[in-house]
């Protein structure tokens, strides 16, 4: 590769806040367009204003309890009104984001492992007579560094070991004669992550983005790698990236909502 060209592995590799930035704030500007055309913007403004002007009665007639009560009841009624307005833009913003949530959580939300770093490999049984029956299959380049814990507790069987290059290794557990293999991801750029695979209905899996399912009849209830959570850095602090987005998406809707000309 030319000195000076554009190498897009380096880039993703050292900078995951801006991406996770420029995502969040064009996802603001998409809150905003959303919000326009799926809520009442006329009921809207006007329920604002009789908000507002209920407030200035209670600060106005203070001296006057029932003009007072008047005014909270009044002011009660639209804070429910505007509330309401709220629900069917909410809704569909929900319906939009949710999936993006769970499509980029794989990416942003844990940290891939590092050449020479130890890390677990947590595998649970259905049931504690298993354990004994549980064995792990290491491919070339991973190897244990310690002997398994057995946690007959918690019907876990913990490994500890480490990759000696980047690269995604397939780890096959065996139990009862069942194999299944756990993708372990070794690298230092961005790549998909999938921390668990588990049993469990598909809600449960979208609780945790990138979740595998396991086979029905397999004696194992889930396979974990000891990925660290990810936090994305952003001037002075560091956070997870749902809560960066999420800060970020929100001032963006804010600047831009006077020039869209959006109530909310």
């Amino acid at each position: 590769m030319m000195a000076g060209s554009f190498q897009p592995a380096v880039f993703i590799a050292y900078a995951p806040s801006l991406i996770v930035a420029a995502i969040s704030f064009a996802a603001g500007v998409l809150m905003l367009v959303i919000f326009r055309y799926t809520s009442d913007q006329k009921k809207i403004r006007r329920t604002k204003d009789q908000v507002e002007a209920q407030l200035l009665a209670v600060r106005l007639f203070q001296d006057q309890l029932p003009a007072v009560l008047r005014a909270y009841g009044r002011l009660l009624r639209g804070t429910v009104r505007y509330i309401s307005l709220m629900l069917k833009p909410t809704a569909v913003m929900v319906l939009v984001f949710a999936p993006l949530i769970v499509l980029l959580d794989p990416y942003f939300g844990w940290s891939p492992l590092r050449p020479h770093q130890d890390f677990l490999l947590t595998v649970q049984t259905a049931d504690a007579n298993a354990l004994d029956e549980t064995s792990l299959e290491l491919p070339q380049g991973v190897r244990s560094s310690a002997p398994p814990v057995h946690v007959s507790a918690d019907k876990q069987v913990v490994w500890r070991l480490v990759a000696d290059s980047a690269g995604v290794y397939p780890v096959t557990v065996i139990s009862n004669g069942t194999r299944i293999s756990k993708s372990v991801v070794v690298s230092d750029g961005l790549p998909w992550i999938s921390a668990i695979s588990m049993h469990g209905p598909v809600w449960q899996r979208w609780l945790q983005p990138g979740a595998i399912a396991l086979p029905e009849a397999s004696p194992l209830s889930s396979i974990s790698v000891g990925y660290a959570p990810r936090e994305v850095s952003v001037w002075l602090f560091a956070a997870n990236w749902i809560i960066v987005f999420f800060v970020i998406s929100i001032v963006a809707a804010l600047l831009f909502k006077k020039p869209l000309r959006v109530e909310i």
